[in-house]
């Protein structure tokens, strides 16, 4: 098992309910294919950095989860497929960035995070 994140921009047109329900689909995709989600983060809108598909905005969703490598591809196609999604990336997390993830997760402050004013 492999320890990925999940970024998908989602079209800002959906309902609060149809976000909800997309980012569902989502996660019970992983866990259906023996994978596990271990943290969401619906970041909600925010503007794009260059317009997609005349779109100036999107609704932001991130899911840290493990699963088998082959998974991903399953993943792919089912992203490609749903028109609500603009554009998703893939990242696989290496030993440091789930160390990282777990701790922020937690509240420890690490020496890369800026100092709240």
């Amino acid at each position: 098992m492999q320890n990925y994140e999940l970024m998908v921009i989602f079209t800002p047109v959906l309902s609060e309910e149809d976000y909800r329900s997309a980012q569902k689909k989502f996660a019970s995709l992983v866990t259906d294919n023996g994978g596990e989600v271990l943290h969401e983060n619906p970041w909600g809108l925010k503007s794009l950095a260059y317009p997609i598909q005349k779109k100036t905005t999107g609704l932001y969703w991130v899911m840290e989860y493990t699963a088998p490598s082959d998974f991903n591809e399953k993943l792919k196609t089912q992203l490609l497929r749903d028109e609500s999604v603009l554009r998703h990336m893939f990242t696989a997390l290496d030993k440091y960035a789930v160390e990282y993830n777990a701790k922020r997760k937690s509240g420890v402050r690490s020496g890369t995070e800026k100092a709240e004013a």
